[in-house]
């Protein structure tokens, strides 16, 4: 396997006086980092998520390049190897074309395998998005996708960027949104006037990750304050004696539409259990202008499932101000558990 080294420095390092902006004519101008050093690969690697196996973090992505799944590794979070040519899905599941396989995401086992949840066209008419499962018993697979979806709500719009989740007593879940913006009246990201749903799921699973017990639950929905819609959600929790059952639940996800200024990284929490109810916080984690100005429609933040163990983030970020090129970039996140805040 051939390997391309391409080396950042992480976004984990103290405040600097000062930095090199991104690359790219319209980067917005830098004066100080706030939690960064830049993106940790200069080139597309949207919709990440991240896992630590060994000792290892290991961050996927949508497809990129002509992989569906493209892979990049690291030994500390801070210098990044992209595996040149490595495609964690060579292939998807019968349901699908195989296009457009979006926002790939792992999740190990009790058993030390691994699930990757993805996303991608379905074979249906309409051409919608349903999420789909493969597993393998290496990290960066080959992964061997089921034949069915786990989920494909063609009639709500299909759905779309699954994350997986381990509550603290073994329950295995997937979260994901249904993507009902794609069948919304035009305007903004397809759902300009808001009137379609964009709701997220939180699906229960039997012990192997891939096969669904029962119906998902709705745990949070968009409203005006998020625009046209939300999507990209990422579960984490972390103790908190004053909870019930002694776990406070953190909801990652992006408001408003990928392709503009207004896109950016929110949260919401809940102390009762990972069904909620939740309650969003008051403002944005990250938005345009964050990370001292050099942050340009953030969104799709990945996170750890026990934030209290493992606080390190990915997140993307565009290169310039447009979406043809969304780089990765990191921080680590620090959880108020008393007051119920997030900063990064």
């Amino acid at each position: 396997m051939l390997f391309s080294s391409l080396t950042a420095a992480a976004g984990l390092l103290p405040l600097l006086a000062s930095a090199t902006p991104i690359s790219g004519p319209k980067s917005p101008k830098v004066n100080k980092r706030d939690f960064s050093s830049g993106p940790l690969l200069p080139g597309n690697f949207p919709d990440p998520s991240f896992i630590k196996v060994n000792g290892t973090y290991y961050a996927f992505s949508t497809n990129s390049g002509g992989l569906n799944a493209p892979v990049a590794t690291s030994p500390d979070f801070t210098t990044w190897t992209l595996m040149d040519g490595h495609d964690a899905l060579p292939k998807v599941g019968a349901w699908s074309t195989g296009a457009n396989v979006w926002a790939s995401d792992p999740m190990q086992l009790s058993d030390n395998t691994f699930v990757l949840y993805y996303t991608a066209v379905s074979t249906d008419p309409s051409g919608k998005h349903c999420v789909g499962a493969a597993t393998s018993s290496n990290v960066v697979g080959p992964y061997t996708p089921l034949d069915d979806s786990i989920a494909c709500p063609i009639a709500q719009g299909g759905a779309i960027d699954p994350a997986g989740f381990t509550d603290a007593d073994g329950t295995l879940y997937v979260v994901y949104k249904i993507d009902g913006n794609s069948i919304g009246d035009g305007g903004n990201c397809g759902n300009g006037d808001g009137k379609v749903p964009t709701p997220l799921m939180l699906q229960l699973l039997q012990s192997d990750g891939v096969t669904p017990n029962g119906d998902p639950q709705q745990i949070l929905d968009r409203d005006a304050a998020d625009g046209p819609l939300i999507e990209a959600p990422s579960l984490s929790r972390i103790a908190d004696d004053s909870s019930d059952g002694g776990w406070l639940y953190l909801l990652f996800f992006s408001s408003n539409c990928y392709s503009g200024s207004l896109y950016d990284t929110s949260y919401a929490y809940s102390t009762t259990s990972v069904h909620g109810p939740y309650t969003k916080a008051s403002q944005p984690l990250v938005v345009t202008g964050s990370d001292g100005g050099a942050l340009y429609s953030p969104g799709g933040m990945d996170t750890a499932i026990d934030i209290g163990l493992e606080s390190n983030v990915v997140f993307h970020a565009d290169q310039g101000q447009t979406a043809d090129v969304r780089q990765l970039w990191g921080g680590k996140v620090n959880v108020d558990v008393p007051g119920r805040k997030v900063t990064i």
